[in-house]
């Protein structure tokens, strides 16, 4: 059974850091993209950023570049989301997914095979 499960949410001031982790389980993921999304309270899902599992190829969002680094962890199956200066708008539901489709259809949620179940990430102001 495949399964995505996020860790690392959790409450911290406007400038502070999180680390975000999603742990992937039940299949080989060498193939895939993982991208972490997110969604705040009455808004759409958007895109934060995205990995190539095997050539670690990274996108980004406008909204978190130079602030959120991506990266992956081959031994541990695992891919983290290291948030920097937050912000009070960066609030949302985070989630971790998995596509196999192509870096154009990345930002968009309907091409994702897999989705964990989420984590918060509240900022204050």
């Amino acid at each position: 059974q495949v399964q995505l499960l996020e860790s690392g949410g959790g409450l911290v001031q406007a400038g502070g850091s999180l680390r975000l982790s999603c742990a992937a389980s039940g299949r080989t993921f060498s193939y895939y993209t993982m991208t972490w999304f997110r969604q705040a309270p009455r808004k759409e899902r958007e895109f934060v950023a995205a990995i190539n599992w095997s050539e670690g190829s990274t996108y980004y969002a406008d909204a978190v570049k130079g602030r959120f680094t991506i990266s992956r962890d081959n031994a541990k199956n695992t891919v983290n989301l290291q948030m920097n200066s937050l912000k009070p708008e960066d609030t949302a539901v985070y989630y971790c997914a998995a596509t196999l489709s192509g870096s154009d259809y990345l930002t968009r949620p309907a091409f994702y095979s897999y989705w964990g179940q989420g984590t918060q990430v509240t900022v204050s102001s």
